[in-house]
């Protein structure tokens, strides 16, 4: 599996900004794919996940009702539509993919095994 995140940049607050994560493999079937973000000096945090095969999504609070994560199964693509952003967003953001497990919850780095490069977002005030 390899995962290829794109799409960060610069931006201001309240700007909006789509990252998108190209991801290869055979087969993505009883796979979550997921965003993660680390700010700098901090530990890399849960954004948005979501089912390959159901497309079911789960959020960070604070990413709830602002970003939308979403996935097209043809193009094998995973992207984060971000709205309404605050300084606070700024981060590394990294696509991850793992096999959903049972008892898991799809918010936690252990439950992803292959993780993309970052891409960095930058928001200003």
């Amino acid at each position: 599996v390899q995962l290829q995140a794109s799409g960060g940049g610069m931006v201001q607050a309240g700007d909006s900004l789509r990252l998108s994560c190209a991801a290869s493999a055979r087969t993505f079937s009883g796979y979550a794919l997921a965003w993660f973000r680390q700010a700098p000096g901090q530990e890399r945090e849960f954004v948005a996940s979501i089912t390959w095969s159901l497309g079911r999504t789960y959020y960070a609070d604070y990413a709830k009702g602002r970003f939308i994560i979403s996935r097209d199964n043809a193009k094998k693509t995973v992207d984060l539509q971000m709205n309404s952003l605050k300084p606070e967003d700024t981060a590394e953001y990294f696509c991850a993919a793992g096999r959903i497990a049972v008892g898991s919850t799809l918010r936690s780095t252990y439950e992803y095994e292959y993780w993309g490069q970052g891409t960095l977002v930058t928001v200003s005030s």
